[in-house]
């Protein structure tokens, strides 16, 4: 159905996720930020008062850690690294897929101790970059997240990331929300098929390989999003950009993780589809024009509006359309059952229809 065949669109995007176990070797670089054991020694023996209120600001930032860390976990494969959220009592990990790539068996180590766990797959979502991971004896004491409400988070609210970037076990960065309802494509590879992930939440709080799944936390000690993908400078060969990552909503992980754990797969996306099978068409001077129909589902959204094989779509809403990736970009940004008016073309004529969008099939 559409929307399964994106690739990126914004290049410049690198998955923050997976570092090589060689990286969690440079744990002494002094170039890596976050919170270690040491600084955080350091900052509990600062003066009782500071000017301004710091200090305030201070206990809040050690509250939340406090409170949310020791959920956050490092996460090892085989030849690779990430990071998870303790998701309930049972022993039950939420965290990318693309972290968990084609493994099956993994080592975790928690907050608390440095004592490494077996875990196993449970299930694994791809099209939405979730996972879920369980250990195999999980040990008592186990302190599951809580997670926030996705309509809440609003720009300019401070943002903690926590994980283990470049293998640095429990780092912290601080950051806020930059921006909200970002739709975001990733780079395929390194575990990735390139997913195009809607809703996200934008952050100017530092992530790094190896921070991938890890959690985004408001100042209620509440995961608002898992840290997923961080933004590159392609001018810069790739080179991270400073102050951009993005971290897959509360409300999306709930959803998949929740299906994931009770039923083994996904049997509901939440995605908004159009019921339609495309790809992108050009005009005669070989440049994308937009995005034609060449299957349209019985029963789908598209065809309950009267699309037909051989339209181009050109817009959705006030939304251009030039190509399949467009289209999709579009799609993952709407929810199902939204109205939308889809502009396009039939024997060279311009149209519109009234679409009340379905809800995307799932390949699990």
């Amino acid at each position: 159905m559409l929307a399964q065949g994106a690739v990126a669109v914004l290049t410049a995007l690198a998955l923050a996720g997976c570092s090589n176990s060689s990286s969690s070797s440079s744990a002494s670089s002094p170039a890596v930020s976050g919170v270690s054991s040491v600084a955080t020694k350091q900052a509990s023996s600062a003066p009782a008062t500071q000017p301004g209120g710091g200090n305030q600001l201070q206990d809040a930032y050690q509250k939340v850690i406090a409170d949310v860390l020791p959920s956050v976990v490092q996460i090892v494969t085989g030849e690779s690294l990430g990071s998870g959220i303790v998701y309930d009592d049972k022993g039950d990990i939420v965290t990318n897929a693309h972290v968990v790539g084609s493994a099956s068996t993994f080592t975790v180590t928690l907050a608390s101790s440095t004592k490494a766990l077996d875990a196993t797959l449970v299930a694994s979502y791809p099209d939405s970059d979730l996972a879920v991971i369980k250990l195999n004896s999980p040990p008592s004491g186990l302190k599951p997240a809580t997670f926030g409400d996705s309509s809440k988070v609003e720009l300019g609210q401070i943002t903690l990331a926590m994980g283990s970037p470049l293998g640095l076990a429990s780092s912290v960065t601080q950051g806020i929300v930059s921006a909200t309802g970002r739709t975001v494509t990733e780079p395929q590879g390194g575990g990735s098929p390139g997913a195009t992930i809607g809703n996200m939440v934008q952050t100017s709080a530092a992530i790094n390989p190896g921070n991938s799944g890890g959690a985004l936390v408001n100042l209620d000690s509440q995961v608002i999003g898992i840290n997923t993908l961080a933004a590159a400078e392609p001018q810069a060969n790739g080179a991270a950009a400073p102050g951009i990552g993005f971290a897959i909503p509360a409300s999306t992980i709930t959803s998949i993780t929740d299906q994931l754990i009770k039923q083994g797969k996904v049997t509901n996306s939440g995605r908004a589809a159009l019921g339609v099978t495309a790809r992108t068409s050009f005009n005669q001077q070989y440049q994308p024009t937009g995005a034609v129909i060449v299957a349209v589902s019985p029963g789908g959204a598209a065809a309950a509006a009267g699309l037909r094989p051989g339209d181009v779509i050109t817009k959705i809403d006030d939304t251009p359309v030039d190509s399949l990736n467009a289209l999709t970009t579009a799609l993952a940004s709407l929810t199902p059952g939204s109205k939308v008016t889809v502009t396009y073309t039939r024997d060279g004529n311009g149209q519109t229809a009234d679409v009340t969008l379905g809800t995307l099939p799932t390949s699990s």
